[in-house]
C-alpha cells in the first residue's frame, strides 16, 4: 500500500521533497535499477496531468526518491487542490509509492 504524505507548494516557487518508499512498514525499499514517476492532476478521473514531477531516484539503497518542480512549473498550476501519486517502475513491474492531496498556494508577486 502507498504511503500517504500531503505535499504543499507555493506558486511561482522551485519546489523539491525527497519521499521515502518502505518495503515494509519499517525498513526502506532498495530502489536500484528502478525509476521513478510522479504527477499532479486535478482529480484522479483528470484526462491531463496539471504538472510532471522530475523524480529521481536519489538514493536507491535507503528506498529515496526525490520530487521537483521549477518556479515555471508551480507559477503555471492554478492554485487549489490537486492529487499526486509517485510510481515506481522497473521493466513489466510498477507499484505506486506514495500518494496524497497536493496544496498550491497563490502566488502574488510576479517579477
Amino acid at each position: 500500500m502507498a504511503t500517504i504524505n500531503n505535499l504543499y507548494i507555493d506558486q511561482g516557487s522551485t519546489y523539491t521533497v525527497t519521499v521515502q518508499v518502505f518495503g515494509d512498514s519499517i525498513n526502506p525499499l532498495d530502489l536500484t535499477g528502478y525509476n521513478a514517476i510522479a504527477q499532479i492532476r486535478r482529480h484522479y478521473a483528470s484526462q491531463n496531468p496539471s504538472a510532471n514531477f522530475v523524480a529521481t531516484v536519489s538514493d536507491a539503497p535507503n528506498g529515496k526518491v526525490t520530487l521537483s518542480l521549477t518556479a515555471a512549473d508551480t507559477a503555471n498550476i492554478k492554485y487549489g487542490r490537486y492529487v499526486y501519486d509517485v510510481e515506481i517502475v522497473s521493466g513489466p513491474l510498477a507499484f505506486r509509492a506514495a500518494e496524497g492531496i497536493v496544496t498550491v498556494y497563490p502566488q502574488v508577486t510576479r517579477g
